[in-house]
Formats: structure tokens, C-alpha cells, sequence
């Protein structure tokens, strides 16, 4: 059993996995003026609520879009389980031939996401990952990583709307009773959620047309459960895909 970590922009989420089973899934809330203690602390309370005892865990790895907290989580984990992890970055192995224009550029979080993708599902794939950014990973029929897409996430776009339209207030992202609002909540909600759903499907749609093939498509991400039920295309639901990427790069590099 090892620790699979992932720092996000707006949440770190972590979670204790094998060649089993996912053990469990936390989010923190991600917070650059937290100290490594601190961060250690998080982390031991998390393994305490769910029974995990630190000396069971056999390692550790970390996927990070945040580079100000990749080595504070680094060293708060090495204080729990006292081993170092494994940092997902170039020289990583990964068994994903990336074509693209800068490998070494591309976000570790994109890297287990398309890894477990193709570990599990059908190839040509598109994974969608609905979190701070939308972001889009494309994988052809010889499981190589052709590229993707990059858009403002959900509630990224809707903090916008609300801070910059003065009579438009944040909202709870729970299903809008009908497509056509009949006031601002309800007309807020049916925007961001059928906008976001069409998107996908749009994207789906585009990406079929410029590769001449169906695609498989997952989504994940914290707001992926939010939004595929509205989509009409069909996509799988697979909220643990980021941290059994992990897994899996953890056992390449193991």
C-alpha cells in the first residue's frame, strides 16, 4: 500500500491505494502559507480517521501543479511514513510515449491521468478533468498522448461571473430544477452546468471529426459528478483515475 498524493490549485487530494483496491479518497483544502508540520499534521489526522498506521505504508508519490508546495508536501509526508517519495516529473517513468511539443512540460496531473486511462479503458480515449482548469488529455488508437486542451473550470468561470456582475451572487452547484431559469439562482445554475455539459459533448463531437474515430471518454475531477449527468454524449465517471495513475507510475519507477 502506498500514499498517492496530488496537489491541485485549489485542493490537495490523497488517498492509500494497491494492486486491490482504493483504500480511500480526502481532499485539504490547498494553502501555500501552511508549513510543513502543518501540512504533517493534515496528513497523519487523515491516515488516523481512516485506521491507516504509517508504518504499513510502503512509499509514496506526489503529483504537483503547485511548485511552492511540491517539496513542503514532500517533506510532511517523509515526516509520516519516513521514506522519501517519488515526485512525478521528467525522468519519471511513466510508459506513455507523449507527443507533444515539450514533454517535460506537461503537468504530472495530465500524466496520471492518461496513464490509468489507458491502463483501463479503450483506446482512441479523451479524459476530462473538472477542476480548478477543465482540462482535456487526448490518447490515439497506439496509446500515444497527442495533446489536449485547456479552459477556465467550472467554478473558476463562476467566481468570475459573480465578481464581476454586481447583481449576480455565488451559488451551490446543485441540479437546476429546469433548463430554462426563471430567476437569477436558477438561471445561473442551468447556465454553468448545461454550458459545461455541452462543452464536453462539443468537444467529444470535434475531437471524433479532426482524429476520424470514435473516442472513449472519462471525466474526472472534484466537479465531474456534477456535470456528466447532463451530458449527452457518453461518458465514464471515474473519480479515482488520478491516483491510480499514480499507482501505476509508482510501480514503473518501484
Amino acid at each position: 500500500m502506498i500514499l498517492a498524493i496530488d496537489i491541485g490549485n485549489t485542493n490537495i487530494v490523497l488517498g492509500c491505494i494497491d494492486e486491490e483496491k482504493l483504500y480511500f479518497i480526502e481532499r485539504l483544502s490547498t494553502n501555500s502559507s501552511k508549513m510543513e508540520l502543518e501540512y504533517a499534521i493534515d496528513i497523519k489526522m487523515v491516515l488516523d480517521i481512516h485506521g491507516i498506521r504509517p508504518e504499513t505504508i510502503e512509499g509514496a508519490i506526489i503529483s504537483s501543479v503547485v511548485p511552492q508546495l511540491t517539496k513542503i508536501v514532500k517533506i510532511a509526508t517523509e515526516k509520516i511514513i519516513r521514506k522519501e517519495p517519488l515526485i512525478v516529473g521528467p525522468g519519471v517513468k511513466n510508459g506513455m510515449n507523449i507527443l507533444i511539443d515539450n514533454p517535460g512540460a506537461m503537468g504530472s496531473d495530465l500524466v496520471a491521468d492518461a496513464v490509468a486511462a489507458i491502463d483501463e479503458y479503450s483506446v482512441p480515449l479523451v479524459v476530462f478533468d473538472l477542476g480548478t482548469a477543465t482540462t482535456v488529455c487526448v490518447v490515439d488508437e497506439k496509446k500515444n498522448y497527442i495533446g489536449g486542451m485547456i479552459y477556465p473550470g467550472i467554478n473558476t468561470a463562476l467566481n468570475a461571473l459573480a465578481r464581476n456582475a454586481s447583481q449576480l451572487n455565488n451559488i451551490s452547484l446543485d441540479e437546476p430544477k429546469q433548463l430554462i431559469g426563471r430567476n437569477t439562482i436558477e438561471c445561473m445554475k442551468s447556465g454553468v452546468i448545461y454550458s459545461n455539459a455541452a462543452a464536453i459533448d462539443g468537444i467529444i463531437e470535434r475531437i471524433e471529426e479532426e482524429m476520424g474515430q470514435p473516442v472513449t471518454a472519462v471525466a474526472t475531477g472534484g466537479l465531474a459528478r456534477v456535470i456528466t449527468p447532463f451530458c449527452r454524449k457518453k461518458v465514464t465517471l471515474d473519480e479515482d483515475l488520478l491516483l491510480k495513475g499514480l499507482w501505476i507510475i509508482y510501480k514503473k519507477n518501484r
